[in-house]
């Protein structure tokens, strides 16, 4: 079997450090002019290590998992997937997200996407993080996997998007888009995130560190607008941490170990975020566990 297009992929030249940097318009012609040859080489790469049956639902925690797949037959059940969720400071919901005993099937697959060797753009929205990818078709330099791409989207779609409109009645219409990215802390490479706003109508933080997989800092701080109150919060292995977009927080430095986290957004279409002061929409539960009919607008917000 002919592996050509991932041959050539590995070979190819990237773009220097200071260049991506910089954003100079080089990087960006980088990844235009060869976004089809990625694209054909992680089409061979998961041919020849085939590992695509690890992508599946049965990853996802297996209480959320039954509350989701129930809600989905029948939306009138959705509070069973509500309980499961639970504030740990004013507006930010946690839950456990993936299943312990299948997470690290999960890290084995993006161990190997990093050893495939294909170039991957890193997210550089506020700093520029050399081990992440960004996860989105939108995004210039994605993770092209093809089945990568269908576990992300059904992710997005039969997951963040109807338990978002669930817990975050206000961002119903600001949710037809996603966009995506991972990120990895470490204390002698990138340790930090300094406070910020993110450009979605939602965000789900979603910790991949393995059970035993120990780091120390690296905690995320919020800060309430309406009480002032700051809280610190730090991540169990495989759970999550939801919050508006709009409520600023940043990622305190890790000073030992390693945390390993995916970062997902939904907005509008263009960008489109809940306005502030938007009123809590009165939308039906068969109306929350529905997708879009949007296409990707291709807007990318980094």
């Amino acid at each position: 079997m002919s592996f050509e297009a991932l041959e050539r992929a590995r070979a190819v030249e990237r773009p220097a450090r200071q260049a991506v940097l910089n954003r100079e318009y080089s990087v960006h012609q980088f990844w235009n002019s060869n976004k089809t040859l990625f694209s054909r080489a992680w089409q061979q790469w998961e041919e020849e290590v085939g590992l695509t049956s690890i992508l599946d639902e049965g990853l996802f925690a297996p209480e959320l998992r039954k509350a989701v797949q129930q809600a989905w037959q029948d939306p009138s059940s959705e509070a069973a997937v509500k309980e499961l969720w639970k504030e740990v400071f004013p507006g930010v919901y946690a839950a456990q997200f993936f299943d312990l005993e299948r997470l690290s099937d999960l890290r084995e697959y993006l161990d190997k996407t990093v050893e495939a060797n294909i170039p991957v753009r890193p997210p550089y929205g506020i700093v520029l993080n050399r081990y992440g990818a960004m996860l989105d078709a939108r995004s210039e330099g994605f993770l092209a996997a093809p089945h990568f791409q269908q576990f992300y989207t059904m992710l997005m779609d039969r997951y963040m998007r109807p338990i978002a409109r669930l817990m975050y009645p206000d961002v119903y219409g600001y949710d037809s888009q996603t966009f995506g990215f991972s990120i990895r802390w470490q204390p002698d490479k990138d340790t930090a995130l300094r406070a910020h706003t993110d450009a979605s109508s939602v965000t789900l933080n979603l910790n991949l560190n393995l059970p035993g997989e120990a780091y120390e800092g690296s905690g995320l701080r919020y800060f309430d607008r309406v009480s002032r109150q700051v809280g610190e919060l730090f991540f169990e292995p495989g759970t999550a941490m939801m919050h508006h977009g709009s409520m600023p927080h940043e990622s305190m430095p890790i000073t030992s170990g390693e945390r390993t986290n995916w970062v997902l957004w939904l907005y509008g279409r263009s960008g489109q975020v809940v306005p502030p002061g938007a009123p809590k929409r009165d939308i039906s539960a068969q109306d929350r566990w529905t997708v879009p009919s949007d296409p990707s607008d291709g807007f990318a917000p980094f």
